[in-house]
């Protein structure tokens, strides 16, 4: 295969687990699996799988440094039990708007205010098309329920700007991807893991053996490990930008998988909301202005020839 078909086929297993975890996340909520213990799964899994290859490979020096532990407690422990907590109290059409559609602004947001980042004029563009698209969600699901936005919705705002503050310091650190996913990993297994088994309560008895089986080994490898590695592998082969902007369709497409699947409501508010988010995630003015300056490129390195 050649690198450009090779890019592709990891953006699409890329954009399979994604899409995974939303829908697996909110089957969390169906099967009984609470947040507190599909998070200490999903790392004590991945602890396990990493640790030893770390130890082979004598490569644990990093993990001593003050970057990595920041970057489990916020990206890791703090986003996990965010957003599989939302999951337990709104579809996961939610989850694509409030989370996923505003990760792009939470991470502008946390630019500025962390390492006064300005805004570029595609950020501005996106921040009035979110802001109108939540306005006329919200106005629409009061007409309809009589209620605005839920206790869902805020967490995963929260989550977003988690996952916002993580991607910043990420850049900004310039961790490589191994280290940031072994780090964000081991970190959050050995703080998180013992408060859950002291403190934290455990429902580990109401799903079935098979259900807790296929969600740990999902979240605790394909989406911690897996998904980190095909999604880099993707950014060297097509660019972080043709990557980025494919991949984000991912949790939009399970908002719409999960009404057959799910058997999820799908009301004309929750349609306008994945519309202007989706737009104001995917920016697809900046796609055509990439293509043409692609073209251009292309021109010029014909005439030159």
């Amino acid at each position: 295969m050649s690198p450009r078909s090779q890019g592709y086929l990891y953006v699409a297993i890329t954009m399979c687990i994604w899409g995974g975890f939303t829908i697996t996340s909110r089957l969390n909520a169906q099967w009984g699996i609470s947040a507190w213990d599909i998070t200490a799964l999903r790392f004590a899994l991945a602890f396990c799988i990493l640790m030893p290859i770390l130890i082979y490979k004598k490569d644990t020096a990093f993990l001593w440094k003050k970057e990595p532990f920041l970057l489990a407690m916020i990206g890791g422990v703090a986003y996990c039990l965010t957003s599989y907590s939302a999951f337990h109290y709104v579809p996961a059409a939610h989850a694509a708007i409030f989370l996923n559609g505003c990760i792009p602004l939470c991470t502008a947001l946390a630019a500025f205010v962390l390492f006064k980042e300005p805004f570029d004029k595609h950020i501005r563009i996106s921040l009035v098309i979110m802001l109108t698209a939540i306005a006329a969600m919200s106005f629409l699901m009061y007409r309809e329920t009589g209620v605005a936005f839920g206790f869902g919705d805020m967490l995963f705002f929260l989550s977003a700007i988690w996952w916002g503050v993580f991607t910043v310091l990420l850049r900004q650190w310039k961790l490589s991807a191994w280290h940031s996913m072994a780090g964000v990993a081991i970190w959050s297994a050995i703080i998180y893991v013992p408060i859950y088994l002291l403190f934290l309560p455990k429902h580990l008895t109401e799903p079935t053996p098979m259900h807790l089986l296929v969600q740990v080994i999902f979240h605790g490898i394909f989406v911690v490990i897996v998904a980190t590695l095909t999604y880099v592998e993707a950014i060297k082969r097509l660019g972080a930008f043709k990557t980025g902007s494919i991949v984000t369709l991912a949790p939009f497409m399970a908002a719409i998988l999960a009404v057959p699947l799910l058997g999820e409501p799908l009301s004309l508010a929750i349609i306008c909301g994945l519309i202007g988010m989706a737009i104001g995630a995917l920016q697809p003015w900046r796609w055509l202005s990439h293509q043409d300056s692609l073209q251009q490129q292309i021109e010029q390195q014909k005439k030159q020839s």
